[in-house]
């Protein structure tokens, strides 16, 4: 790409889900609706979690968390996407989108790490029945939470430090519904060969760790279930765990789960 098409860019046009017209009210209503109910289960069950005294077992901790993060980039993400359905201004300023690409990879990569360290309670509540309570510490809980939060900002921290010193981009226009760091690499008319294994690498270590976590934590927890000689036990170790494998599969969680890159274009 020749230089002289390269510019300093100073805001963004998200194309967002649709430009035809009688999408408009369904699609706005729909998320709308789907918005509103992400909204009221996850800050419900966050005060829920948090005012009742029977809920304090570290489970109940790490789910408080997850809910909070689900809200959160939803949070970032779907009010604007709702403004843009309805309004003929798409433009997003420059800082607010690389704000957005920050908040979204956070709770992104937080969500994935915090799954990962709720295998390894189902797996001490399972297998280590008896010495739970000493393993799974409030300071310890605390401790992992802490760590999902700061691995995640430092994770982001770096995309973005890139991402802000790319010095131009071909076109301010976004084939996407919110600010996403593989859309604006396209975008970049300068090498991004940096960013691009950078965001490789992470994604790749992060799924790496994270299923290195879950699956022999699950692998544990169903030879210990087949072990058991009471059915009872067995339906009641399936239910603990039901939970947190069915929690990240369901639509109201995130309303962004639904949506694949480039929808409807």
């Amino acid at each position: 790409m020749a230089k002289e098409n390269c510019s300093t860019v100073t805001e963004f046009i998200l194309l967002g889900l649709s430009d035809v017209p009688k999408l408009r009210v369904p699609l706005f209503l729909v998320f709308l609706l789907i918005y509103g109910v992400t909204v009221l289960a996850n800050l419900g069950m966050v005060a829920l979690i948090q005012l009742s005294s029977h809920l304090n077992a570290p489970m109940y901790f790490f789910f408080s968390h997850l809910f909070f993060v689900d809200f959160g980039y939803s949070s970032i993400i779907v009010p604007q996407m709702l403004t843009n359905i309805f309004t003929k201004d798409k433009t997003t300023s420059f800082h607010g989108c690389m704000v957005q690409l920050y908040l979204f990879c956070t709770y992104a990569i937080t969500e994935v790490f915090l799954l990962a360290v709720m295998a390894y309670d189902r797996f001490v509540t399972i297998c280590n029945p008896l010495l739970y309570m000493v393993i799974m510490s409030q300071k310890l809980c605390a401790g992992l939470v802490s760590g999902c939060y700061l691995y995640a900002s430092i994770c982001s921290l770096i995309h973005l430090c890139l991402t802000l010193e790319i010095p131009g981009y071909k076109s301010n226009v976004i084939n996407h519904f919110f600010c996403d760091l593989p859309p604006l690499l396209n975008l970049a008319c300068s090498d991004v060969t940096v960013n691009e294994v950078l965001l490789y690498i992470v994604f790749n270590f992060n799924e790496v760790i994270t299923i290195t976590i879950i699956l022999p934590s699950y692998l544990f927890i169903l030879i210990t279930i087949l072990k058991m000689h009471s059915a009872e036990g067995r339906h009641k170790a399936f239910s603990t765990c039901a939970s947190h494998l069915t929690y990240h599969r369901l639509p109201w969680n995130n309303p962004v789960h639904l949506l694949p890159a480039q929808f409807w274009h």
